[in-house]
């Protein structure tokens, strides 16, 4: 079993965003509503549904391509902005089985620039109204260690609770040995935490494991607490939490 609590939202559920929700593609709008559905399409996390009546209808270019997906009709759009073409990124819902779904659209969030909710720019995906994220202060002593190598050891992490997903320890960059860390370029983003500033990965011997470890510089500011410091992969790693060593979890990975 599970250390942590699990999403428990069933797939399909459809409830109502109570927030302004944006999007632009090239410097252009592409809709913009106060009437925007969450579908969980898995239980982790939702994705926007938006009224079509609010999209800027002349951006969408009919593929005329009809796809019947488990929750409906739809018909796949191009969004067009000038130079900017984004195939199939506009899923157009003429009909659906799933209450409130009718005359919606999904948009691939990636086809878009950038996605608003009020004003201030969100990633990934939405922030699940049913999942917390909390950042907690502690003097559990924690080490983190692979191969028989230590490559993190604190008595004051900073842990991060986040439903769905294991606790994440952040420890100060001074608590690293950087003897096995390599610095990579990678960079990710989390709805919850912001962009990452900084991803190393581990060498123990001669073998590279690469993406281990990273760092928020700049964290959301409901995540202040761990601005600057580092976490590691439980999934990939041994945590040992005051000298007892955690079952390493078995989820999707996340920051």
């Amino acid at each position: 079993m599970d250390d942590y609590p699990q999403a428990i939202v069933p797939v399909d559920h459809v409830e109502p965003a109570p927030r302004r929700v944006r999007a632009t593609l090239g410097g252009a709008v592409v809709f913009d509503t106060t009437r925007a559905l969450y579908v969980w399409e898995w239980p982790h996390y939702p994705q926007y549904y938006i009224p079509l009546d609010d999209v800027q209808q002349e951006l969408l270019v009919d593929e005329h391509h009809p796809q019947p997906v488990h929750r409906g009709q739809t018909q796949l759009h191009s969004l067009v902005v000038g130079e900017f073409v984004r195939p199939s990124a506009a899923r157009v819902y003429v009909d659906s089985n799933v209450a409130g779904l009718k005359d919606t659209v999904r948009f691939e969030w990636s086809a878009l620039s950038h996605w608003y909710e009020e004003d201030e720019e969100i990633f990934v995906h939405p922030r699940d109204p049913y999942t917390r994220v909390d950042s907690l202060r502690s003097n559990r002593h924690v080490r983190v260690e692979l191969g028989g190598a230590v490559l993190a050891e604190s008595p004051a992490p900073v842990m991060v609770f986040e439903t769905g997903l294991p606790t994440r320890y952040y420890v100060n960059k001074t608590e690293l040995n950087f003897a096995h860390l390599v610095a990579s370029d990678t960079v990710t983003s989390c709805p919850y935490k912001g962009t990452t500033t900084g991803y190393w990965s581990v060498k123990v011997g001669d073998t590279l494991y690469p993406d281990l470890a990273w760092t928020y510089d700049f964290p959301t500011r409901e995540l202040l607490p761990i601005a600057g410091l580092v976490a590691f992969y439980n999934e990939k790693v041994d945590v040992i939490i005051d000298g007892k060593l955690l079952e390493r979890p078995h989820t999707h990975f996340s920051r």
